[in-house]
């Protein structure tokens, strides 16, 4: 499947399917937990993007792109942790390195701005 170019659908597509992956794991302490945590930080990336492209200055857009990133790499974190206490799930895979590949994205951004 090829992804969107467009960031603001790419990070919509990513935090959708972040809670469609929540969706279909057990109700387990630990899913119920960590997934409520990676709604969160999946969200939030392309909540930060699109409040970066409002832009109301450089060091604005910078912070609220880090913000973005940061969110990246917490939804990398809890991924990861679902994908230990789970089943084998190729979209966990997926979703992960989507979730690097935002990281790189947002970090290459960042460095041009």
């Amino acid at each position: 499947m090829e992804k969107p170019y467009d960031l603001e659908e790419r990070t919509f597509e990513f935090a959708k399917n972040c809670r469609v992956l929540v969706k279909s794991l057990k109700s387990t302490i630990a899913n119920i937990e960590d997934g409520r945590q990676l709604v969160r930080a999946s969200g939030s990336i392309g909540a930060n993007y699109i409040e970066a492209n409002e832009k109301l200055g450089d060091k604005d857009l910078i912070f609220r792109l880090k913000i973005s990133r940061k969110e990246a790499k917490e939804s990398r974190h809890w991924l990861r942790l679902l994908k230990a206490n789970n089943p084998p799930k190729e979209e966990i895979n997926n979703l992960i390195q989507e979730s690097e590949e935002l990281r790189k994205i947002l970090s290459a951004i960042i460095s041009k701005v």
